[in-house]
C-alpha cells in the first residue's frame, strides 16, 4: 500500500459528518448548535471542529461529500442556479423542516410527493410511513436493497449512488463491500410485504384479502408439491439430465399459449401464479411454465414459441427486468466431448427455434419466461431453484455479430403481464410501455418487427391484457376435466371482524426466518438477501472458527487461511458478515409494530366476544 492511498484512507476516515441524532461521527459527541454547520446543497449537519480544513464561512459552503462529487467524473457538476434555489429555500423562513426537506428533494433528485394523507390514513399506512422510506428519495422502498450495515435502499438509488463513485452507507458511513455494490440483490421478503400493504392502502380490507390471496406469489407447501423425478438404475450418475418426469398437474397441451389459469389447475384450482417457485427445471415442467427440462425455448417452428427460459447459457444476454434481449439457439459446436462448450462457432440463423421465436414475434403471442439461478449475471434472477416470472412478448428480432464473432439472433422481450414482478413492489401488473432503445439495432441485419395487431394485447375499456385475436388452436393432445365435476369451488368469506386481522397476520408471515420459520427476532439481512433471526444465524454456525491455522510438518506455522462458512439458503460466503453482523433495524421496527397492532385486535376481538355473550 503506498504512502498516498493511506493518506486518503486517513482524511475519508476523518471527514465524517452527524449522525441521525446529532453526535459527531469522528469525536462521538454531541456538539452544540455553534458548533454545526449544515451544506448549503445536502443540507447535511457537520462539525466544524473535527473538518480537517475548517470553512472560511458557516452559512455558505459545500461539503466534503458534495465537493467531492462534483469533481467526481460520473456525476454532473452543480450550476450556480441550483445552488442558489436551494439557498433561497434554506432561507425562506415561511417553510417547516420537513417542507424544506422536500423542496429540495423535488428541486436535485424530482418529485417527493409525501407517502401519506392523513384523511386516507387507514392503519395500514402507519406501519411504513417514514420506516421503510429510502434515504434518497423519501419514497416507500422499491426493489429494496440490504446493506451489510442493515440499511435498506430502492435499488436504483443505490446503483445511483454507486455510480458517484461512493461505495459508503449513505446513513452510517459502513463500506460497502465491492460485490454487492457490483452485484446487489433484491430483498424480496421486503417487497412482498410492502406489496401486501398496498393492497390494503388502495382497496377496501376485505377486497385486498381477495386479491392477495388470488394474486400473491404464495408459498408452496409439502403437501402441494408435485411427484420429484426419477431415473433408472442405468442413469443415476448422470443426475437429472436424463431423468423421467413425473406427472403433469396441469391440464394444458405442451403447446399452450399465454398465462396456466386457475381452471387449467384442477389440483389447487389456482394456476400457475407469478413468483412460483421449483427446486429444478423438472418441477417446472410438471406444472408447465416450461416443458423442456434442457432447452431454454419451448416452440414449433411452423407454430409458435410458447415459453423460454433465462439461465445464462448465453453471454450475450441482457435482463433489465420488464424487458430483456435474449439470444436464439444454436450456433455452437456440440458434438463429441464438446456437450458443454459454450464458445460460438458458426452462425446462427432463424430456423428451428428461432423460427419459433420469429413467429411469436410476428403474430403477437404472449410467451411464458421463468429464470433461473443459473443466470448470474442479472439483477432479477432468483437466488436458488427456477421462478416464473410472468409474460412477455417479443417486439423485434434480428441479426447481429456477437461477442465470439459469429452472427446471432437476438429478440426483444417487453413484459406485459396483469400481475406484478415478484421483484418489485406494485399493486397491478404492467401498462403499455415504450419501447427501450437498442444501441445494436444500427449493425444489426435481418430484423423483423410486427405490422399488424398483436393477438396478446392490452384493452383499456377493461384495463387488463387479454386475447385480441383467439388464441392458435393446440396440435397436441390435452387432458379435458369436466367442468363440473373437475372443478373446486372455494368460496372466500372472511368476517369483517377478522379481516384485518387476518392481513396482518399474513404480512408478518412474510418476514419469516429461512430457519425456524417463524417471525423474525432481531433479523439479520445477508449480503445475498436472506433473512434469519440473529440467534438461530449464530446458532447454525457456533463453534465454527473464522480463520484456520496451518502448522508445517517441521513446527515452522504458516498464514492462516480464511474458512468458508455458506448461508443457509444459498452456496455464498458470508464469513466476513458473520464477524460483525448487524440487525436491520427498520425491519424490526415494521415487526414489533406489527405485532402489537395483532395482539391489541385479538384483545378487543375478546372483549366483544364476552360483551355478546353476556
Amino acid at each position: 500500500m503506498t504512502g498516498n492511498s493511506i493518506t486518503s484512507r486517513s482524511n475519508q476516515t476523518m471527514q465524517l459528518p452527524c449522525d441521525y441524532d446529532g453526535h459527531c461521527m469522528v469525536c462521538k459527541q454531541n456538539p452544540p448548535n455553534i458548533e454545526i454547520s449544515p451544506c448549503r446543497t445536502c443540507a447535511t449537519p457537520w462539525h466544524i471542529l473535527c473538518l480537517p480544513v475548517p470553512p472560511t464561512t458557516f452559512f455558505d459552503w459545500d461539503c466534503p461529500d458534495c465537493c467531492q462529487s462534483q469533481q467526481n467524473n460520473h456525476a454532473p457538476p452543480l450550476t450556480e442556479n441550483l445552488i442558489s434555489a436551494i439557498q433561497a429555500i434554506q432561507s425562506d423562513i415561511s417553510l417547516t423542516e420537513v417542507e424544506k426537506a422536500i423542496k429540495r428533494q423535488k428541486l436535485v433528485g424530482g418529485s417527493s410527493k409525501p407517502h401519506l394523507d392523513n384523511n386516507k390514513s387507514n392503519g395500514m399506512l402507519d406501519i411504513f410511513d417514514g420506516t421503510l422510506n429510502c434515504s434518497f428519495c423519501m419514497q416507500l422502498l422499491e426493489r429494496p436493497i440490504t446493506t451489510p450495515c442493515g440499511h435498506n435502499f430502492c435499488l436504483r438509488c443505490f446503483e445511483k449512488w454507486i455510480g458517484k463513485g461512493k461505495h459508503v452507507c449513505a446513513k452510517c458511513r459502513s463500506t460497502i463491500p465491492s460485490k454487492i455494490a457490483s452485484h446487489p440483490r433484491i430483498n424480496s421478503q421486503l417487497a412482498i410485504a410492502i406489496r401486501l400493504a398496498k393492497l390494503a392502502r388502495s382497496e377496501g380490507i376485505r377486497e385486498s384479502i381477495d386479491i392477495a390471496t388470488k394474486n400473491a406469489p404464495c408459498f408452496m407447501h409439502n403437501d402441494d408439491r408435485p411427484n420429484t423425478a426419477f431415473t433408472t438404475e442405468r442413469a443415476k450418475k448422470a443426475g437429472k439430465a436424463n431423468a423421467c418426469c413425473g406427472k403433469i398437474f396441469v391440464t394444458i397441451p405442451s403447446d399452450h399459449f399465454g398465462p396456466i389459469l386457475a381452471e387449467n389447475d384442477p389440483i389447487r384450482n389456482r394456476g400457475v401464479v407469478v413468483g412460483d417457485t421449483w427446486s429444478d427445471r423438472m418441477e417446472c415442467r410438471q406444472w408447465g411454465a416450461h416443458f423442456p427440462h434442457v432447452a431454454g425455448i419451448a416452440g414449433q417452428s411452423n407454430h409458435g414459441s410458447q415459453s423460454v427460459a433465462l439461465s445464462g447459457g448465453y453471454i450475450d444476454d441482457e435482463d433489465h427486468g420488464e424487458w430483456f434481449l435474449y439470444t436464439g439457439s444454436g450456433g455452437r459446436d456440440l458434438s463429441g466431448n464438446k456437450r458443454i462448450n459454450k464458445q460460438h462457432s458458426f452462425d446462427q440463423t432463424f430456423d428451428y427455434m428461432n423460427q419459433a421465436l420469429r413467429i411469436s414475434c410476428l403474430k403477437g403471442y404472449p410467451v411464458r419466461v421463468v429464470r433461473s439461478h443459473k443466470e448470474k449475471c442479472s439483477f432479477y434472477a432468483p437466488e436458488v431453484g427456477v421462478r416464473y416470472d410472468g409474460i412477455y412478448r417479443i417486439e423485434k428480432c434480428w441479426r447481429k455479430n456477437g461477442i465470439h464473432g459469429h452472427k446471432v439472433c437476438r429478440y426483444l422481450f417487453v413484459r406485459c403481464d396483469n400481475e406484478p414482478a415478484p421483484w418489485t413492489s406494485d399493486l397491478y401488473g404492467d401498462r403499455p410501455r415504450p419501447l427501450p432503445k437498442i444501441k445494436e439495432l444500427k449493425d444489426a441485419i435481418d430484423i423483423t418487427e410486427r405490422k399488424g395487431v398483436p393477438s396478446w394485447d392490452y384493452d383499456e375499456e377493461k384495463g387488463c391484457w387479454l386475447w385480441k385475436k383467439p388464441p392458435p388452436k393446440s396440435k397436441k393432445k390435452a387432458t379435458i376435466v369436466n367442468s363440473v365435476d373437475g372443478t373446486i369451488i372455494r368460496d372466500f368469506k372472511p368476517k369483517t371482524k377478522k379481516v384485518s386481522l387476518k392481513l396482518k397476520a399474513r404480512i408478518l408471515k412474510e418476514f419469516g426466518c429461512n430457519i425456524c420459520r417463524k417471525v423474525l427476532v432481531l433479523p439479520l439481512t445477508t449480503p445475498c438477501a436472506h433473512n434469519f433471526c440473529k440467534t438461530c444465524l449464530e446458532d447454525a454456525f457456533s463453534g465454527q472458527s473464522y480463520t484456520k491455522k496451518r502448522i508445517y510438518e517441521n513446527g515452522r506455522t504458516l498464514r492462516s487461511l480464511k474458512n468458508i462458512i455458506r448461508c443457509p439458503s444459498c452456496s455464498n460466503d458470508i464469513a466476513d458478515f458473520l464477524q460483525n453482523p448487524q440487525v436491520n433495524r427498520e425491519m424490526m421496527d415494521v415487526i414489533e409494530s406489527l405485532q402489537r397492532q395483532t395482539e391489541q385486535m385479538d384483545g378487543n376481538s375478546e372483549e366483544l366476544s364476552d360483551d355478546n355473550a353476556a
